[in-house]
């Protein structure tokens, strides 16, 4: 019995061979993929997801296409507008599929006249990405400059309906505490709802920030009058003001008198019988955390020359 079967299952395996390498027509199924879509249209939940095509070619090609199902490529780039729809004709589609099938496998016919493609116009737009975050500093730690975030802007494609609708896009909520050294963190970015149309360039962002230590100094800074009538002199008490500024260490020692401009606008008192005049600061650096006069108005004496 052995024998027998081992016989039996031989012949059985010859003959199933033999009746596979016959050529057959027959019908199969491929699944479509959509390839060089124009930057215009973007492609909807309804184009067809397989075709089906009528072959003529080997036993162990059709059995190929039952186990592992053909894919084509579908180049969307060839697609006409018609009476409303993209559609892509049948002689253009049978180029198409000849062209990525093996030279043993004939394509005999279409299960349709022409492919209809759901296709649907878009525009493009940059949309800036807000970063929505809580930034608590360690004491006496200040932050260089602004957080960035890159990207600053997101490219969004899609109906012009929807994307009007976007002004801007928030990242996901980050709390950093106690910070005191330069970070770094990717987020995610959050989307509106109800735009399925749409499509985003990319979903998440990184912020950073430079941190560094801060420190005081003050300065004592002369007061500049202008303004002053033809003629005459303006004599203020004092005659210069402390100024505190609030820096990196680094940042300070870089620092001068000349870096800061005091100035008291006699002219602002024309008519009036005030004896005091008001400063402001017109002039300071950059990259400084903060900078405050010691004093907002001093007394004066207007003397004939």
């Amino acid at each position: 019995m052995k024998v027998f079967s081992l016989f039996l299952l031989c012949s059985f395996m010859a003959w199933f061979i033999s009746n596979l390498s016959e050529t057959y027509e027959s019908r199969s199924y491929f699944v479509l993929n959509y390839r060089n879509l124009p930057d215009s249209l973007l492609l909807g939940d309804n184009s067809s997801k397989q075709i089906e095509a009528k072959l003529r070619t080997s036993g162990f090609q059709f059995l190929y296409y039952k186990i592992f199902k053909g894919r084509m490529d579908i180049d969307v780039s060839q697609v006409a507008y018609q009476n409303g729809k993209y559609v892509l004709g049948q002689e253009a589609l049978r180029r198409q599929m000849d062209q990525q099938l093996s030279q043993n496998v004939s394509l005999l016919e279409l299960d349709l006249t022409a492919l209809e493609v759901d296709l649907y116009q878009v525009e493009t737009k940059k949309i800036p990405v807000q970063p929505k975050m809580n930034l608590q500093l360690e004491q006496n730690f200040i932050l260089e400059g602004k957080v960035e975030v890159k990207p600053d802007s997101i490219e969004v494609k899609g109906p012009k309906n929807e994307i009007d609708t976007i002004e801007s896009i928030a990242t996901a909520p980050l709390q950093l505490t106690n910070v005191k050294s330069d970070f770094t963190k990717e987020i995610n970015l959050i989307f509106p709802k109800g735009l399925g149309n749409t499509i985003f360039s990319t979903s998440r962002a990184t912020v950073t920030g430079k941190v560094s230590k801060f420190s005081e100094r003050v300065f004592e800074v002369p007061i500049q009058v202008i303004n002053i009538p033809d003629g005459y002199q303006v004599m203020t008490f004092p005659d210069s003001v402390t100024l505190l500024c609030k820096a990196s260490i680094e940042r300070l020692k870089e620092l001068s008198v000349t870096d800061f401009e005091v100035v008291a606008d006699y002219g602002q008192l024309i008519g009036s019988e005030s004896r005091t005049l008001f400063l402001e600061l017109t002039q300071s650096p950059q990259k400084v955390y903060d900078v405050k006069l010691g004093e907002n108005a001093v007394n004066f004496v207007l003397e004939q020359q």
